[in-house]
């Protein structure tokens, strides 16, 4: 079914002529080469299937990862809310929200904390790679044991010969089984707590680095998920990010980004969703009247519209924020657990309506429910949000 994007709502003013055009090609983009095959792919090894790499390069060709990098870098050097319009109607077009989230996470997480912390030369050296699709990034901070309580972390930096050494694993790293670069937390001195930990660019084919295999898991099955691994594994001093002990800044510097706007994508699923809802309860008979006209799914629909406008509103507010150059830890945590919990809501609602057949994987109805319950986790579950919403109440 092919829709327009629809960005109208949520934002205080018109979208520009510029904006209206982007996110129309982003769509058409996403519909033509993103979305078919999502029920294939979902079947296979994202590692293993050359087919999944020909998609990020495409994505490349066509300047996604780059739309908010400055034109220096290879980017096209939009603004953080045309960004993420662009974003939404990838997820509106393409139905594969594993990629979609691969996407969000290799631009929020591993792009722009080397534009914000990365020296010139570690800018110059991965950033046009990272932007064109020659490079996937990934990042390691949560480990096996560890979870949110992210200072228990084990892996260490030992100063040596130059650089720093390396050993410990890292674990539920997205696009870790298939990254060529990774940023990498670590303790450099243990005794110092948060101002203990650094931040390191890794290249896989360095000495040391173990790349596990992909993890098996409920949904998001297109993108790939793992550990990674370092065994006395030598990184050089003129690839720590940032400086000796800003780990743990870095890190809250691009949770804050990365909670903002890694639903982008996924906002854009919602638009989609309700579309097919509506346009398939008008279309499905019950007692002789289409089902739209049953309270309780009229119900659902009024609910998934809400919910759709309420998130596009967090996100674009976000976006303002991060485009005035302002902090936005409480609109982070706050668009982090109200879209993430209203996709998952949404998804359940779409399932009920189409009924049966929405149980069956023939149609995708499901998909969006499995993918969805793991925004309940990633990138800090919705109980880390409300403690951080409710510690920065006025």
């Amino acid at each position: 079914m092919s829709v327009s994007p629809d960005h109208d709502a949520g934002m205080m003013s018109d979208p520009s002529d510029a904006q209206r055009s982007l996110t129309a090609a982003a769509l058409a983009f996403a519909q033509k080469n993103l979305d078919p095959g999502t029920a294939e792919r979902e079947k296979g090894d994202p590692v293993k299937d050359p087919a999944w790499r020909a998609l990020w390069q495409k994505c490349g060709d066509f300047g996604l990862f780059g739309l908010g990098v400055p034109e220096e870098y290879g980017g096209a050097g939009h603004d953080v809310l045309t960004t993420i319009m662009a974003l939404e109607a990838i997820g509106q077009g393409c139905r594969d929200n594993g990629l979609t989230l691969a996407i969000n996470g290799h631009i929020w997480t591993v792009l722009y904390p080397i534009l914000a912390f990365g020296s010139d030369a570690q800018k110059k050296k991965y950033v046009p790679g990272l932007c064109d699709g020659s490079l996937v990034g990934a990042h390691g901070l949560t480990e096996r044991e560890t979870g949110s309580d992210a200072m228990k972390m084990t892996t260490t930096a030992r100063e040596r010969d130059g650089g720093f050494v390396l050993n410990g694993a890292k674990a539920f790293v997205g696009m870790g089984p298939a990254c060529d670069l990774a940023i990498v937390f670590a303790k450099t001195d243990p005794d110092k707590g948060a101002w203990g930990v650094s931040a390191f660019l890794v290249e896989t084919s360095d000495a040391g680095f173990i790349r596990g295999a992909a993890d098996e898991k409920m949904g998001l099955r297109t993108v790939p998920l793992g550990p990674l691994g370092f065994d006395n594994c030598w990184i050089p001093k003129d690839r720590l990010l940032g400086p000796v002990g800003a780990g743990m800044s870095i890190f809250q510097h691009t949770m804050e980004w990365e909670r903002c706007f890694i639903f982008s994508s996924h906002v854009g699923a919602m638009a989609r969703q309700l579309k097919d809802c509506t346009a398939y309860a008008r279309s499905r008979e019950t007692f002789g009247v289409p089902i739209i006209d049953h309270q309780s799914v009229s119900n659902r629909l009024a609910d998934m519209r809400l919910r759709l406008e309420t998130s596009r509103l967090l996100l674009y507010r976000a976006a303002s924020l991060k485009d005035k150059k302002r902090p936005a830890p409480l609109e982070a945590a706050m668009a982090k657990l109200h879209i993430s919990e209203a996709f998952a809501a949404s998804s359940l609602d779409a399932v009920r309506i189409f009924g049966g057949r929405g149980y069956l994987s023939a149609d995708g109805v499901e998909r969006d429910l499995r993918d969805a319950t793991a925004g309940l986790i990633y990138s800090g579950t919705s109980d880390i949000q409300r403690q951080i919403i409710a510690r920065l109440l006025d």
